[in-house]
């Protein structure tokens, strides 16, 4: 019952106009910020973690944009599931970087498209798709039946989608080497840790558990790493699509580095428009030992 519900309500979306269902995102947001809830405690949970420096206005002021942009991520979704991909091939500005992108993938190799939950990732799917062929990695979602709506939207522009399992891993490395581009949100924490899972590595200043996938990828292909976000525009201008170098050191044979130059990646995008972040995602429930979890709270 509850995933035709939420089907239902997402069918009502997908007619919105993009205005208008940015709007819509506006006003939930806007009333997620004034009203307790769950995401809105994981975000400021969040900013005050990753942000230490900033004064009680600032990351007030960034939990109420964040969670403003955030609803309108959530309204768009079914828009652009639902719409003609060249619709928003059309939308999309050249950002930071695209000569980047350009050159690595003219170098035959693949490339390697990393990027945070930031700006409009959907949008950004099917742009990056209009370049060039795409495999993209995904992780289902908790509710069973939205599944084949997120393959099928995300997927309309031609991306191949493959699942977060030994299988799927095994089509990235296939497809990088036939030289096309590999997609992956890489700030999910991975479902344990080690060398075929995850290690600890510092995300804004605090331990995450952090996937190692982006370097043995790049260290057994030598396909080239790039970081990409599609940063939403106001007052429903478009998108912008920016592109990003690694660091050095996300080449290396050593987990641990690689994954701490993915976090330095990650956060040098998410920085240019942190507004835009997923900071309702719980980033930092896995602590190395002794370590506690920011979002532990002893029973009183």
């Amino acid at each position: 019952m509850r995933d035709k519900v939420i089907l239902f309500i997402l069918a009502i979306f997908s007619r919105l106009p993009l205005s208008v269902a940015q709007g819509l995102g506006g006003v939930i947001g806007r009333i997620a910020y004034r009203v307790p809830n769950k995401e809105r405690k994981i975000a400021e949970i969040n900013i005050n973690t990753c942000f230490p420096e900033f004064d009680p206005d600032q990351r007030r002021a960034l939990l109420r944009a964040s969670m403003i942009e955030e609803a309108k991520g959530l309204v768009e979704m079914p828009v652009v599931w639902a719409s003609n991909p060249d619709r928003w091939v059309d939308q999309m500005q050249v950002g930071e970087g695209s000569e980047l992108f350009d050159a690595a993938l003219r170098q035959g190799k693949g490339v390697i498209a990393v990027g945070p939950h930031l700006g409009n990732w959907e949008v950004g799917l099917h742009y990056l798709t209009s370049l060039a062929k795409v495999t993209a990695i995904y992780r289902p979602p908790r509710q069973a039946g939205l599944d084949g709506l997120l393959k099928e939207g995300r997927s309309k522009g031609g991306a191949t989608l493959v699942p977060a399992t030994p299988k799927g891993v095994r089509s990235l490395f296939g497809a990088l080497r036939r030289g096309e581009v590999m997609a992956l949100l890489a700030d999910q924490q991975p479902k344990a840790a080690g060398r075929q899972g995850g290690v600890y590595a510092p995300f804004f200043g605090h331990p995450a558990l952090t996937m190692v996938l982006v370097g043995r990828l790049a260290q057994k292909t030598g396909a080239p790493v790039l970081f990409w976000f599609a940063e939403r525009l106001p007052r429903a201008g478009g998108y912008r699509m920016h592109w990003f170098e690694a660091p050095a050191e996300i080449y290396s044979e050593d987990p641990e580095e690689t994954a701490a130059a993915l976090n330095r990646g990650l956060e040098a995008c998410i920085r240019r428009a942190p507004a835009q972040y997923l900071w309702s995602y719980k980033r930092f429930t896995s602590q190395p030992e002794g370590v506690i979890s920011p979002y532990y709270r002893p029973a009183s």
